[in-house]
């Protein structure tokens, strides 16, 4: 009897750790400021991203990705948590993010499932637990203390200083190197590229090995940049902080060109770290059960109506790549359906057999309910003097999106016909019942964000 307990105990055993080892690792790699074209397989003719396509066309990559507020601090969150910002209520001047949202991000739920967990990079949300949430990790973003290159250069690698990018590189490859073999891993990976250093007055850093690349490229003028579409926005827009940093690195055609070309150099040194780090994974043999997910944090103006970085409710402010690679499935797939930054904690969780909180506002990416998604609200809350908050309904056909200081000023634009938003339909007479409509249903979805943010606090408190 003894003899066949035991037995038994040792098969139990035997097949519980076969199932923990049968669940892949996951990768997710967050860009900052990589606008949905800045990639070879979006049809860029230009950018040179050889593992970002490859990974893209081994996968699954969506050609309609948004987050849903476009900017690094709640976006960030609103990926952590798989909640929109309105229900997290997190971004910059807001303090710590609050501890029931974080209670149940994607970190605190893959280390209950047994994950051996990592982040390296740009964690970009105010948070004291940080060093708990994660088993191993570290938290750095570029140096503000400089007002040059060694904003990305200030981190070394034995002897020499290198930058961030080759940095969180390098950190990916120890963490892929050491991770226990008991366990399966999930590893964050938060690039500061391709966003300016701010306080630099070149902007836009790389490392000397990726100076070649764009230099016999004269890079095509921005569309959309005529002063007339720049004199359309409102007065606080034009004023405004988009503006301000267009003359940082748009207002020439000098800087147009260094601008652009160091956007794109960044993001092929990002992409450059993603193949070593593939090759590491196939030398330990982890590259058939690794799952790579990629992701930029927010879109980005390149010059277009005359403006300079994200946050308005322009498409080239929320739209963003993302795939997912997943080497146990065909590859090869697009998705057409709404993704956004909100469905990336489902996913890792659903991939890892983990259970999703039922106060996820997102889907699982692998979910077919992705493809009735018909609607998404964005919106941009942060209350201060140099953006103008704002925030939009979007659905496969129209755009409608107003200030949230100054709500009689409100954009209408048919997609169908104007995917580039340029015949602002608003004050047109055909279509104010179509305005109208997108209107209150914009304001039924933003009321039910605030109930559950009320909901969820409350039970917290109880």
């Amino acid at each position: 009897m003894k003899k066949s307990i035991f037995c038994f105990l040792f098969l139990l055993i035997g097949v519980s750790g076969h199932a923990q080892e049968s669940r892949p690792n996951i990768i997710f790699i967050l860009t900052d400021d990589q606008r949905w074209d800045a990639l070879g397989f979006a049809g860029n003719t230009i950018i040179q991203t050889p593992e970002m396509d490859r990974l893209a066309s081994e996968g699954t990559y969506f050609e309609n990705a948004f987050v849903t507020t476009p900017i690094c601090a709640a976006s960030r969150a609103s990926i952590l948590t798989g909640l929109y910002e309105r229900t997290h209520g997190y971004t910059f001047g807001q303090g710590d993010i609050k501890e029931p949202f974080m209670n149940q991000s994607y970190p605190a739920e893959l280390r209950k499932a047994g994950y051996f967990t990592g982040f390296f990079g740009k964690f970009g949300v105010n948070y004291p637990g940080f060093s708990e949430l994660f088993d191993v990790g570290e938290d750095y973003d570029r140096n503000g203390k400089f007002k040059d290159r060694r904003g990305y250069f200030f981190k070394t690698i034995g002897q020499d200083t290198v930058h961030l990018t080759r940095y969180t590189g390098q950190q990916a490859i120890d963490f892929i190197q050491n991770a226990p073999s008991e366990k399966p891993f999930m590893l964050s990976l938060s690039f500061s590229a391709p966003h300016a250093h701010d306080p630099a007055e070149l902007q836009y850093f790389w490392s000397p090995e990726f100076d070649h690349l764009y230099e016999d490229v004269v890079i095509p003028d921005p569309i959309m940049a005529s002063e007339a579409e720049f004199l359309a926005q409102p007065e606080y827009v034009r004023t405004g902080e988009n503006r301000t940093r267009w003359y940082w690195r748009y207002d020439t055609p000098e800087k147009y060109q260094h601008s652009v070309k160091g956007y794109y150099r960044m993001i092929s040194e990002v992409d450059a770290e993603i193949g070593k780090i593939r090759k590491v994974l196939a030398e330990k043999r982890m590259d058939k059960n690794t799952v790579i997910i990629l992701m930029g944090d927010n879109g980005y103006f390149l010059g277009e109506r005359q403006l300079a970085g994200k946050w308005l409710m322009y498409d080239n402010s929320f739209r963003v790549p993302l795939l997912v690679f997943d080497p146990r499935t065909t590859g090869g797939k697009r998705e057409s359906g709404f993704a956004l930054n909100i469905d990336v904690a489902a996913t890792i969780l659903e991939l890892a057999g983990a259970k999703i909180p039922k106060v996820y506002q997102g889907l699982s990416l692998q979910s077919s309910a992705l493809g009735k998604r018909n609607e998404v609200l964005i919106e941009h809350l942060w209350q201060t003097p140099i953006i103008a908050p704002s925030e939009a309904i979007r659905t496969e056909r129209w755009k409608y999106f107003r200030y949230i200081n100054d709500p009689e000023w409100e954009e209408l634009y048919d997609l169908s016909v104007d995917p580039l938003e340029q015949n602002n339909l608003a004050s047109n007479s055909a279509f104010q019942t179509d305005l109208a409509k997108l209107r209150k249903k914009m304001e039924a979805q933003i009321e039910a964000f605030l109930k559950e943010r009320k909901k969820l606090l409350l039970e917290d408190s109880q």
